[in-house]
């Protein structure tokens, strides 16, 4: 076990750890808001909006693994300040882009910091929390990482009345304040610590299994199935080569525990579902309501805090209550998402959609919070690098498939308001499989002790 920080240095060095995951977070989604303005004012075309937009998650999805195991190589420390440096720099390139073009290439290398600097905040929680106290804190790190996409939306709507060049340059006083207090809080490693080389030969197979799986979710090429076909192929083959080499990208001995793979689907399940919930609920508030950019993220507040506020307390339930979160909480999610569908789609009415928007948004972060916690417990802190890279990098592609699969969906209907039902009817099914899934870990009976 990795020597746990002074209580009184895990204060800020949380705070740094989680800023920066939301920069990275939110900045996945804010160029969603302001890609009308950035066309008109940058004169780009729908193919240069689309990279800037999604090249983003591509970028981010096919080094997420690699970057996570870095933090082993390098150090954590180094990688996270090293990513949030890089991070910054390119928000920089991003806000004073003179073309789409270079805007293109801005956005890339933002990506490429975020996702050096993403798996570090989680690998450093499992590393030097523990008990109660990594609890509370992967509580506030879940609801970093599930609010950032909605956050996204409000601060890209507000800064679009501004400028869009200020949804990135924002980034610039912010990134430069969290390097100077990041080097003065965060951890340095040991020096007698022995560190794995980086297999060179499966971050290749890696980046091409994960380039040919998510480039297909995200622009739908022509052949789009051959492509995912061929993704999964080489998934599998990276897989069997990791399980011998010698210096594995991915340890696949943190999915030997029993709890961990069914623990980690019902995670990016309902993370997954959470994004396409989103995405869907807004685009009917703004083309089926009439609600603006800003109005329609600010909607989702009441979600925000019942997830806020599920995220902070339910390390304090007693520990029955604690078991039963995981498995009731997506069913609570899809109650409540179906409920406000059938009830809101016709018209708005806060004090309806509001309770719900609130217990949806709890059943959410009970969904997550509870069992990503109880993951960590189940793997040596050795291994925390690889839970992290599966962590971040699940969620993503779970969010990025319900997207490609359940946007289409959506938009094939004839009006949104049917899109958003039909959309809903399927997240209630997939939340189903995530709650069974999660009963497995939390609700299955310990093993009998041997004689």
């Amino acid at each position: 076990m990795t020597d746990l920080l002074p209580r009184v240095r895990r204060g800020p060095m949380l705070a740094v750890l989680l800023t920066g995951q939301a920069m990275a977070a939110m900045d996945g989604s804010i160029v969603s808001v302001a890609a009308q303005t950035i066309h008109e004012d940058l004169n780009a075309g729908g193919a240069a909006i689309q990279l800037i937009v999604s090249g983003y998650l591509l970028t981010t999805g096919v080094l997420l693994v690699t970057c996570a195991r870095l933090g082993d190589v390098l150090g954590h420390r180094r990688v996270f300040l090293a990513g949030l440096a890089w991070f910054t720099l390119a928000s920089a390139l991003c806000g004073l882009a003179p073309t789409a073009a270079t805007l293109v290439v801005a956005r890339i290398a933002q990506a490429a910091g975020a996702a050096l600097l993403i798996p570090q905040v989680f690998s450093l929680i499992q590393l030097h929390w523990d008990g109660a106290a990594r609890h509370r804190a992967i509580g506030l790190y879940s609801m970093v990482l599930a609010l950032g996409v909605a956050l996204g939306q409000v601060v890209g709507g507000l800064a679009v009345g501004v400028s869009w060049r200020s949804a990135f340059l924002i980034n610039l006083p912010v990134g430069a304040l969290l390097l100077a207090i990041g080097t003065r809080v965060l951890p340095a490693a040991a020096s007698d610590v022995r560190r794995p080389r980086l297999d060179l030969v499966g971050v290749a197979g890696l980046t091409a299994a994960m380039t040919t799986l998510i480039v297909p979710l995200i622009f739908l090429p022509p052949y789009a199935w051959a492509w995912l076909v061929l993704g999964v192929v080489l998934l599998a083959a990276f897989v069997r080569y990791e399980v011998n080499a010698p210096h594995p990208v991915l340890d696949m001995a943190a999915l030997r525990p029993a709890g961990v793979k069914p623990g980690l689907a019902a995670c990016w399940i309902v993370m997954g579902c959470y994004t396409v919930f989103l995405l869907t609920l807004t685009l009917h508030l703004q083309s089926g309501l009439g609600f603006s950019p800003i109005e329609a993220g600010l909607a989702f507040v009441p979600y925000a805090l019942g997830f806020g506020a599920l995220s902070l307390t339910w390390n304090r339930y007693h520990p029955r209550v604690q078991r039963l979160l995981p498995p009731a909480g997506p069913l609570a999610f899809a109650v409540c998402a179906a409920t406000l569908v059938l009830t809101q789609h016709d018209g708005w009415r806060p004090f309806g959609a509001v309770p719900l928007l609130m217990v949806a948004g709890a059943g959410h972060a009970a969904g997550y919070s509870p069992l990503i916690a109880r993951i960590t417990t189940m793997v040596d802190t050795r291994l925390a690098s690889a839970i992290s890279a599966l962590n971040t990098t699940g969620p993503l592609l779970a969010s990025v498939t319900a997207v490609a699969g359940l946007g289409s969906v959506y938009f094939a209907a004839p009006t949104s308001a049917d899109g958003l039902v039909r959309v809903v009817a399927a997240l209630a099914v997939l939340l189903a499989l995530g709650s069974a899934c999660a009963a497995r870990v939390v609700l299955r009976r310990p093993p009998r002790p041997t004689a």
